[in-house]
């Protein structure tokens, strides 16, 4: 039986982890992402999608930070970093650059490995984004990185993770409601989303590394 505690930390580890990972926001980019897939797809990718991400942040939150450190990365380095690789793809997005490519190699009769979106932007930094991945680091911390706090932390981790699967498979649903003038225009207008937070990221890390002024990437 779990002490006060323990629960009390389980309630708030989910809820920093659903607002940091976002399952509802992430549902509209999968769309976008996938748009014109078959449903079958979809599901291949966005299960995928949520394996990876959560193998990235379990072995990140064991090792993230000792890992980083090693290599002489840190955690800012990391987060501009993924703001940057976030950026190119909301280029695409906000271009139409994806449909195009997809028509391309449709004519061409060829698939393109590089148009599967599950690793990125998907898996990473969609789901396990530099501010996930640092989350897992600061609770497992928290809990003083015993077994048990390790597991504790995790399930809580992938129980959010469950939740984005859940928000994919609703993404058919959502195109068909939508219809494809509708779908053009989300995805353009999520593309402008990804960008601002492609932007922040950059600005978090770069207030932390003493680029900017604390607190400056704040609104």
């Amino acid at each position: 039986m779990f002490e006060l505690v323990e629960i009390t930390f389980l309630i708030g580890a989910f809820v920093t982890l659903f607002v940091v990972i976002d399952p509802i926001g992430t549902a509209p980019l999968f769309v976008a992402l996938t748009q014109g897939m078959t449903p079958e797809k979809r599901r291949s990718i966005g299960l995928r999608a949520c394996v990876i991400a959560a193998i990235l942040l379990a072995l990140f939150g064991l090792a993230g930070e000792e890992f980083l450190r090693f290599i002489g990365i840190s955690m800012p380095a990391f987060q501009i970093a993924g703001g940057i690789l976030l950026f190119l793809t909301a280029l695409d997005m906000l271009f139409d650059r994806r449909s195009q490519r997809r028509k391309d190699h449709t004519d061409e009769g060829t698939t393109a490995p590089a148009d599967d979106p599950s690793v990125f932007p998907l898996a990473m930094p969609l789901i396990a984004g530099p501010g996930a991945m640092a989350t897992m680091v600061l609770l497992i911390n928290e809990v003083g990185r015993s077994p048990q706090g390790l597991a504790l932390v995790t399930a809580v981790m992938l129980g959010v993770i469950a939740l984005v699967f859940l928000a994919f498979l609703s993404a058919g649903l959502i195109e068909r409601l939508l219809r494809r003038t509708g779908t053009m225009v989300m995805t353009r207008l999520f593309g402008l989303l990804l960008a601002a937070l492609s932007v922040q990221f950059v600005l978090n890390g770069a207030s932390a590394i003493g680029i900017l002024p604390q607190g400056a990437a704040q609104l």
